[in-house]
């Protein structure tokens, strides 16, 4: 995705954590699931849905793609799925839950599908690009919508969508 845009969705932490409990309740009949594996900065929405869904076995894989969170650049895979994780089941990821935060074009989705092609994967937030990859997911942003979880922003001024329209 190019940089962002007057699109913009700014998350707060409130919002991020109902959510992914919204998103837990839809995976609570999607299962069971032995283990979770979220893509690294799906930690937050993981920890959330592994408590919602009592998932003791929780691992990341790392794949970096957005490389000075303006500009996706070339996917590389800077951790790859834990020996526990492959133990799972017939280790093609049958019972394993996928979380990220977002899927945008899909491309990491793609990278972690190949490593466990049988996994159920989930996320909060998805775009239309990205969500053919997906099996459950809360929310559908346009393409060109900015996502700012709260983890990336501080409290600030937001300007109104239409300008000319503050107090």
């Amino acid at each position: 995705m190019a940089a962002p845009t007057d699109k913009a969705f700014p998350v707060s932490w409130d919002q991020f954590h109902r959510d992914a409990r919204a998103l837990a309740w839809r995976l609570a009949g999607a299962g069971p699931f032995e283990a979770i594996v979220c893509i690294t900065r799906g930690l937050v929405p993981a920890a959330i849905v592994a408590r919602e869904l009592g998932i003791r076995l929780v691992e990341t894989v790392c794949v970096a793609s957005y490389h000075d969170y303006q500009e996706q650049g070339a996917l590389k895979v800077l951790k790859d799925v834990a020996p526990s994780i492959r133990a799972v089941g017939d280790g093609t990821g049958r019972g394993v839950l996928v979380l990220d935060d977002l899927t945008d074009t899909g491309k990491t989705a793609q990278v972690v599908r190949a490593m466990l092609p049988n996994a159920h994967f989930a996320t909060v937030y998805a775009k239309p690009a990205g969500r053919p990859l997906i099996n459950t997911f809360v929310t559908e942003v346009s393409q060109d919508t900015w996502i700012y979880f709260p983890w990336d922003t501080g409290l600030s001024y937001q300007a109104p969508i239409q300008p000319g329209t503050s107090g």
